[in-house]
């Protein structure tokens, strides 16, 4: 039994999953792994509402795996395989997600780093293999025994492939010269946020992972199109691992409180926002808001349900800066609205995607890229979160049907205004100020719609109040506060990686940049 306290539910869970990997030959008790059997294939849930010690369990597996001796396959790189190797992996369906685990101490990736893996220069593989104690210590030519001494007490303190080599004076562009699909399956998969999972990405994890541990919480908005069904809703009850008891860390947490208050049948909305404002009269950390704060929007976006509402705050936000209509100020927040490529270059693709700029990733812009059609990009929550990549930047404005496009390359990485978003949009990712726009829940409470059984505002809030950290404004106004200062990119402190992609166009498919 692990040394941490868990809870009773909390403990039977670690002793099942324990059974089950015993299964597949990892044993946790002693320490030890046998090699992995061809053929056997579980996927489990650990489900349970915010603050039941999901996250709490996946680290203390992790752990317990780590010690056990499998390898952790983190994506920023993946060593030669070993006959007898077992591997872990643990995932999140955004960058934002993976982050908040690695905050805590678990190097999680996106699924997307898993499903595609990269492709190595040689040269710089020799030093990823001696970092990770595979190899010897090379010799490298163009780099000083002093730049290597940097790259290792960088590894010792970080354990980051990229980051070391950056200590050394090398940039990610020299180590990875491209992506592929992966071949080969990896092991056991830990997936957080597995409610945001569609049934396309669980039958990818399932070709790569013989386990597979879903993390979720039931009481989420279920990705969009599947009728309010989360992939482990289906799983059989067997299957399923119910965590129903709050951790005593998270019991005086009003945020979290607020949240379980809306599993009450009988709370109508009037009702909730009551205890709202009583919440915001005791405690600081839940703020009754007569009006939008725009500084907080330059990085944490005011969570919303309708797109006209959602429109109209970007507008004021811009406004409220002074931002011209036919460009970007630096600072200003964008979301990652998908890939616009043509199949062919299928390879310039991966390379964005793999970089961060996965559809629904959180983006600040910096500035005008060295080419044209390029931005200057920072990547939240991303490893490496400053690139440059050619980006098309669409802002929609009320009452007009047709966005503004003040940046535009002819192909490449879009993106929408982030200043505001959908609360759907907002699953997975976390913020220590969290704005929700009130008016749209009363709206939604309104229109009597219902998600699952549950009434559609009571799930909105809750996912919209879950993804507060810190503080929660509830607004309950359509007024916009001034901001105090301009806008700044002075927090984001890295210097922006060497571009990331080559522009794409007709005539110059192929080799990355």
């Amino acid at each position: 039994m692990p040394a941490l306290t868990f809870s009773e539910d909390q403990a039977e869970a670690f002793d099942r999953l324990s059974a089950l990997l015993v299964g597949h030959g990892i044993d946790l008790a002693e320490g030890t792994t046998t090699p992995m059997v061809e053929g056997k294939a579980t996927v489990l849930a650990v489900v349970g509402k915010a603050g039941s010690g999901k996250t709490m369990l996946l680290a203390e597996m992790y752990r317990s795996l780590k010690a056990a001796g499998l390898d952790v396959v983190s994506g920023d790189y993946e060593g030669r395989k070993r006959k007898d190797r077992r591997t872990l992996a643990i995932l999140a369906p955004t960058n934002k997600a993976a982050s908040v685990l690695r905050l805590r101490g678990v190097p999680a990736t996106t699924i997307h780093r898993i499903l595609y893996t990269p492709v190595y220069d040689p040269q710089y593989e020799k030093i990823a293999e001696w970092l990770a104690g595979t190899g010897p210590r090379p010799v490298v030519e163009g780099l000083t025994e002093l730049a290597l001494d940097r790259a290792h007490a960088f590894y010792q303190q970080v354990a980051s492939i990229p980051g070391a080599l950056a200590a050394a004076g090398l940039k990610g562009s020299d180590f990875i010269k491209g992506w592929k699909r992966r071949e080969e399956p990896l092991d056991v998969g830990f997936v957080d946020e597995s409610s945001m999972l569609d049934e396309r990405q669980l039958e990818d994890l399932r070709e790569i992972f013989p386990v597979l541990v879903l993390f979720g919480d039931p009481a989420q908005l279920a990705p969009v199109g599947s009728s309010g069904a989360m992939v482990f809703d289906k799983l059989p009850e067997a299957r399923r691992l119910a965590l129903s008891r709050i951790h005593r860390q998270t019991q005086d947490n009003p945020i979290l409180d607020l949240a379980h208050a809306l599993g009450d049948d009988r709370l109508g909305f009037e009702e909730f926002e009551a205890m709202v404002q009583a919440k915001a009269r005791d405690d600081g950390r839940v703020v009754w808001a007569e009006r939008v704060e725009a500084g907080l929007m330059a990085r944490s976006p005011v969570l919303v349900w309708r797109n006209a509402t959602r429109v109209r705050l970007i507008q004021a936000f811009r406004n409220a800066y002074g931002a011209p209509e036919d460009q970007l100020l630096p600072g200003e927040p964008l979301i990652c609205d998908g890939i616009e490529l043509p199949l062919k270059h299928r390879k310039k693709r991966i390379d964005l995607e793999a970089r961060g700029l996965i559809k629904g990733a959180q983006v600040i812009y910096l500035g005008e890229g060295n080419r044209e059609g390029f931005a200057r990009l920072h990547v939240v929550g991303a490893e490496e979160p400053q690139v440059s990549a050619a980006s098309i930047i669409k802002i929609e404005k009320p009452d007009e049907e047709e966005p503004f496009i003040p940046h535009a390359a002819r192909m490449g990485a879009a993106f929408l205004h982030g200043a505001a978003v959908t609360i759907h949009k907002a699953q997975g990712s976390q913020w220590e100020d969290v704005q929700v726009f009130a008016p749209d829940l009363y709206a939604a409470a309104q229109s009597g719609r219902n998600e699952a059984g549950v009434p559609l505002w009571k799930r909105l809030a809750y996912v919209a109040i879950t993804r507060a950290q810190t503080r929660l404004h509830w607004v309950v106004r359509n007024r916009l506060a001034r901001p105090l200062a301009p806008l700044s990119i002075d927090d984001l402190k890295r210097e922006p990686a060497p571009l990331a992609l080559a522009e794409a166009s007709p005539d110059a498919p192929g080799d990355l940049g």
